[in-house]
């Protein structure tokens, strides 16, 4: 039995709908043994195939075979990450390079925190830094 790659990445749920998947195939974010994927190429049971989304290449190997989705609790059965540590790491990366600083759920700055934040992303506060630092070395 075989299942095309575009059916194959929708029931997966790697891609929210079917023509996602196969415009993901046709812009050759979908490889397997280093050869970009149509979305009417077949995927068998054993295959491995890698998935480039933003700087993270995921690493998949077909268990079973389903042109239905199926709920995200089954997808375990059907479909194996064996994504490798590295890329990983860079979605970790990814994740806290995000991070601003400003606590989850606090809302949008207020008219003082912004003020606050441009006058310390301003040239006049670094310079008032540098002048501190003049004065403490020369003691």
């Amino acid at each position: 039995m075989e299942t095309r790659v575009d059916k194959y990445l929708f029931a997966m749920r790697i891609y929210k709908t079917r023509s996602i998947a196969a415009d993901a195939c046709k812009k050759g974010r979908i490889t397997m043994r280093g050869v970009e994927l149509k979305p009417s190429r077949t995927f068998k049971i054993g295959d491995t195939f890698s998935v480039r989304k933003g700087p993270i290449t995921y690493t998949y190997q077909v268990l079973q075979l389903s042109e239905n989705r199926l709920g995200a609790r089954l997808v375990p059965e059907y479909l194996r990450d064996i994504t490798a540590p590295d890329q990983l790491e860079l979605l970790e990366l990814a994740r806290l390079a995000g991070a601003n600083g400003r606590d989850r759920g606090t809302g949008r700055p207020t008219k003082k925190d912004r003020r606050e934040i441009e006058l310390f992303m301003s040239d006049d506060y670094i310079d008032e830094i540098d002048d501190l630092d003049l004065d403490n070395d020369e003691e």
